[in-house]
């Protein structure tokens, strides 16, 4: 009994080790940098040479260029747990 109990708590904790929260974060601040940049580059103004026309075509710039490295970096991060967590479960 004592032993199918410590193998439950292992399991949940294996479950809950922050892969669907890096993946949800990463994806949803990735999808938002992708928004503004495309957003910038169509309803904002546009780009040239020396940056957008408009003022809220620098700030969507600034918001995609914060967004799209950190989400990518998350979603990375997800997906390499979420792959580790794949090739632990088929050993076991």
């Amino acid at each position: 009994m004592y032993e199918a109990e410590t193998e439950r708590r292992k399991q949940a904790r294996q479950q809950d080790d922050g892969t669907r929260a890096l993946l949800r974060s990463g994806s949803g601040i990735l999808l938002a940098g992708v928004l503004a940049a495309i957003l910038t580059a169509t309803v904002f103004g546009g780009i040239s040479r020396q940056g957008p026309h408009t003022n809220a075509g620098w700030l969507s710039l600034m918001f995609a260029m914060m967004c799209l490295p950190f989400g990518l970096m998350l979603f990375v991060l997800g997906a390499a747990k979420w792959l580790r967590n794949r090739s632990l479960r088929r050993r076991s």
